[in-house]
């Protein structure tokens, strides 16, 4: 189905983006883009979150997908704001919640925010220029600033810098990972690719979509002139670090060469006998295996050779870019 604001293909493979050239440029209206948080147990700071949104000029529709909280954020959000469309979830999905609000909204792009991120003025207007003129892009990445002094995210410039370049058809820099919270999406796109894997469920769930979207023929790139604001709490998150070690390895298995996947195995089960993170990174991995197996799918060739001039470039820097 063709949505109004995105640029309508004469021709469409099955599995893939748009083979025309892009239309000539359309004015951007409000309801272009649409703004998905999933959220868990943090009332206070999502309110913050769509205070904000909700004053951007672009005036974007927000949903809201609750992943079943006991502090009662759906409450606060009926009360005190309306106009945002509130999804409930009967359990905590996880990053799944997010392919529930892409689902709720009728709009062709689709911005993520986390309960504790939101966009700079203007910034989904320029996203939604960008995507209309590019229909090959499936996913944005946007510049991110982190805190109130707006200090710029490290991965910025990792993900700036990354080896494969620029594609004459898309804007940015193509990358093949991102933060969630600072991402347009194309909705088709993100639909097409199955969205966030249900088997890695949070932490470092980016780098597999990424993939998924690139196997499709759908564009990943970096924008640095589209700006996110991210506001994490000052102390980390327990337990983060496993759960991203975790579906790494997770990623590894479901879509990589089985020599990697056994490689990145036998790394993290020698680490495990001296780390305590290492052993719980492969026990929640072991445990989710099976299920890995089930749904692996290899990369195409390309992708997979883009993945691992990735990987060589990111040796040293511990980022996905």
């Amino acid at each position: 189905m063709v949505v109004p604001h995105e640029p309508a293909p004469r021709t469409r493979r099955p599995g893939g983006p748009p083979r025309t050239r892009p239309e000539s440029r359309r004015t951007v209206t409000p309801a272009a883009v649409g703004v998905v948080i999933a959220t868990r147990n943090r009332a206070p700071t999502l309110s913050l979150t769509l205070r904000h949104l909700l004053r951007l000029p672009e005036r974007p529709p927000v949903v809201v997908v609750d992943n079943a909280s006991t502090d009662g954020t759906p409450a606060l959000v009926a009360r005190d704001f309306p106009q945002v469309r509130l999804v409930r979830l009967p359990y905590n999905r996880g990053a799944l919640a997010r392919t529930a609000g892409v689902r709720a909204l009728d709009t062709p792009y689709a911005a993520f925010s986390d309960d504790d991120s939101w966009w700079a003025p203007d910034a989904l207007h320029r996203a939604v220029e960008l995507f209309d003129a590019h229909p090959r892009l499936g996913l944005l990445s946007a510049h991110t600033l982190v805190g109130p002094a707006a200090d710029p995210d490290p991965l910025n410039d990792v993900l700036a810098a990354s080896p494969l370049g620029p594609a004459t058809d898309l804007p940015g820099t193509q990358v093949l990972g991102f933060l969630a919270c600072a991402s347009v999406v194309r909705r088709t796109a993100y639909l097409d690719a199955g969205g966030f894997h249900p088997v890695l469920f949070f932490g470092g769930e980016e780098t597999l979509l990424a993939y998924d979207l690139a196997a499709r023929g759908w564009g990943v790139t970096h924008c640095a002139d589209v700006v996110a604001h991210h506001h994490p709490a000052p102390s980390p998150r327990t337990g983060r670090p496993v759960t991203v070690r975790r579906n790494a390895l997770l990623t590894a298995w479901l879509r990589r060469p089985l020599p990697y996947a056994l490689a990145l195995t036998r790394d993290l089960a020698g680490e495990a006998r001296h780390d305590e993170r290492a052993r719980l990174a492969l026990r929640g991995a072991l445990a989710r295996l099976p299920a890995a197996l089930r749904a692996r799918a290899p990369l195409p060739p390309p992708v997979e050779r883009a993945a691992r001039t990735l990987d060589t470039a990111a040796e040293g820097i511990g980022a996905p870019v």
